[in-house]
């Protein structure tokens, strides 16, 4: 991979999966979760099935058993639809964080533990992207990721490093930690 300056993307190998990127923070804010949403609604038609959050969970390395899948938010899909709106998924996430961190009691999150819960989201969702855990994202690295949820801005590397660069503050061709976690701050903010 070359320094400075340049497209500092050769395609390389990627010798691990991507570690898991559990969506477990109570304080994930509702465009985030409704981009996820977008994303696992596969064919766009405002509902996501059982079949469909298999595919979106595999594509991420996620894998998981489609019964059990099905057992486990069959409960969120009302009788008369075949999948998931958005109202369903976000009542799923919500008792899927309550499950796995506890319910959280009112006023019970601090300033300091809110922004530490905040701080290792990011780097979960870092991780997600720096497939070969080297500290950065390259652009092979980004097309992988978005290749993996079907998206088709993976098929243009052009576009892919015009993504890169938007981000790359230092131009160095490839996104770090800080680099990432201003962009997605960024986001929240423009979006909020």
């Amino acid at each position: 991979m070359e320094g400075g300056g340049g497209r500092a993307c050769q395609s390389r190998a990627l010798h691990r999966p991507s570690p898991s990127f559990r969506l477990r923070s109570l304080s994930l804010n509702t465009v985030r979760l409704r981009r996820v949403f977008d994303l696992f609604d596969h064919n766009g038609d405002g509902e996501i099935t059982v079949d469909e959050l298999a595919l979106a969970l595999d594509r991420l390395g996620l894998g998981a058993d489609r019964d059990e899948l099905a057992s486990t938010v069959a409960a969120y899909i009302p009788p008369e639809r075949a999948g998931l709106a958005f109202d369903d998924f976000e009542a799923l996430h919500r008792s899927l964080g309550e499950t796995l961190c506890g319910a959280a009691a009112p006023g019970d999150e601090g300033a300091a533990a809110a922004v530490e819960e905040e701080e290792q989201d990011m780097r979960e969702a870092f991780r997600v992207f720096d497939e070969d855990g080297d500290g950065f994202i390259s652009a092979a690295e980004l097309q992988v990721v978005l290749a993996k949820l079907g998206l088709p801005e993976a098929w243009n590397i052009a576009r892919v490093h015009e993504m890169i660069c938007s981000v790359d503050q230092d131009r160095d061709g490839r996104v770090d930690f800080r680099e990432f976690k201003h962009m997605m701050r960024g986001i929240s903010i423009r979006s909020a």
